[in-house]
């Protein structure tokens, strides 16, 4: 059985908690894309981590962790992943790199950071790990998949190319030093070895493992309104962030998919720039800032301060439409505890109409929030594990939510740690 966790929102709804929590009962736990350029931060026995590339069941000993061909993978920081986390106690991840994923190289974050220093004011905000250049080269046919790095002469050849196109941006368009086809192979066979006992035919495992009966759980980075065909395009991620796209990404066949967890917050949240309409501003947005997650709202790759808003029922109901969501997990809902009234974005004004559906960016920046507002419940919810002794008011949240979503709210995170959850 196929399971996929991806984000209803911008990225940061807390699918790291969740995957953590789920790979407890899986076999196998599968990145299917994206790169470098977002955290996962899990709470478990063993401590707070930040994971980047390793899929969050590196905490559970008895889970095979996969990296499949849809990521972004930039071995240097996999393998610094690896060693914070087995120097804080946990036992060696079980790994299996697919030999059909490509590199992020170190060109690619050059490519990345000079071209936010060309656009400066018009930049996208990115995070500068180069997973835009990364990607542009692996649909240009110009990316390295990492098989290649097994067959000397091609890779050679393939270098001296790149660093042709690749100099004729950076010397003449951005005006900096060229790259060297030698120091990179050089570099490359280092990584080689690095990654060697790693490498395999993931397709054929997750395949044999299905015949198995084994259970694999799709591990998505960022959310849907990053995706860059459905998202607020052009302020989006380069890797496809649908549940779809975990076939693809991991190489499994769209009919093994059976439940999809789309994961979101009890409030809504962002880190970078794009529209967002239920934002909040001032002291409003710092006090939810200040109180969110597990120490504030703040990036767990960039540590940027996370942009805060209220809930947004039009985003996230869009968001769990075209993720093809079963299931929603909604995280955070401990944090709202201090409020008097909480506010629910549950419409778009735009040109004086009132919308519930999702508009295409252009119409987007014309949006203004339309709120409903229910009732705090002025109390700590931390920790609570059975849906019965959540406080009335807190309930009537969720279910709200629930109903203006048309999708099961089948479980409510109620603190950062792996076991503050409760099912319904």
């Amino acid at each position: 059985m196929v399971k996929a966790i991806v984000g209803a929102n911008w990225g940061d709804e807390g699918k790291g908690k969740v995957t953590d929590l789920l790979s407890e009962t899986s076999d196998i736990v599968v990145r299917f894309q994206g790169g470098a350029n977002a955290g996962h931060t899990i709470i478990n026995d063993y401590g707070k981590f930040a994971l980047h590339l390793i899929p969050s069941g590196a905490c559970n000993p008895g889970t095979m962790n996969v990296i499949g061909n849809g990521v972004a993978l930039d071995i240097p920081e996999l393998m610094s992943e690896i060693e914070a986390i087995t120097k804080a106690g946990v036992p060696a991840p079980q790994l299996l790199i697919s030999d059909r994923v490509q590199l992020l190289m170190p060109y690619h974050v050059l490519q990345d950071t000079y071209e936010e220093e060309r656009l400066a004011g018009n930049a996208f905000g990115s995070t500068k790990s180069g997973i835009a250049p990364f990607y542009s080269d692996k649909y240009a046919k110009n990316g390295i998949q990492i098989n290649k790095l097994f067959d000397e002469e091609s890779l050679r050849k393939h270098l001296d190319n790149i660093c042709t196109l690749k100099n004729a941006l950076f010397v003449h368009l951005y005006h900096k030093d060229p790259i060297d086809a030698d120091q990179l192979f050089n570099q490359l066979m280092e990584w080689r070895e690095m990654i060697r006992p790693y490498v395999g035919n993931v397709q054929k495992y997750l395949k044999d493992a299905l015949a198995a009966g084994k259970t694999i759980l799709l591990e998505g980075q960022l959310g849907s309104l990053k995706d860059p065909d459905f998202g607020i395009y052009p302020m989006t991620t380069s890797s496809h962030t649908l549940a779809s796209f975990g076939c693809v990404g991991a190489g499994i066949s769209p009919k093994e998919l059976k439940k999809i967890y789309v994961v979101t917050k009890a409030y809504s949240s962002a880190v970078g720039a794009g529209e967002f309409v239920s934002e909040l501003f001032g002291d409003e947005a710092e006090e939810l800032r200040r109180r969110g997650g597990d120490a504030g709202e703040y990036g767990a790759k960039t540590g940027r301060p996370r942009r805060v808003g209220w809930f947004d029922a039009v985003a996230t109901r869009y968001g769990c439409e075209v993720q093809g969501a079963t299931d929603v997990v909604l995280t955070c809902l401990d944090v709202l505890g201090y409020l008097d009234e909480i506010k629910i974005c549950t419409g778009y004004e735009i040109d004086g109409e009132i919308t519930r559906d999702f508009p295409v960016t252009p119409v987007l920046k014309k949006a203004k929030p339309v709120f409903t507002t229910l009732p705090g419940w002025k109390s700590d919810v931390r920790g609570i594990q059975k849906w019965e002794e959540l406080p009335e008011n807190a309930r009537k949240y969720v279910e709200f939510i629930e109903k203006e979503l048309g999708i099961p709210v089948s479980m409510v995170s109620t603190g950062p740690k792996r076991h503050e959850i409760l099912y319904r």
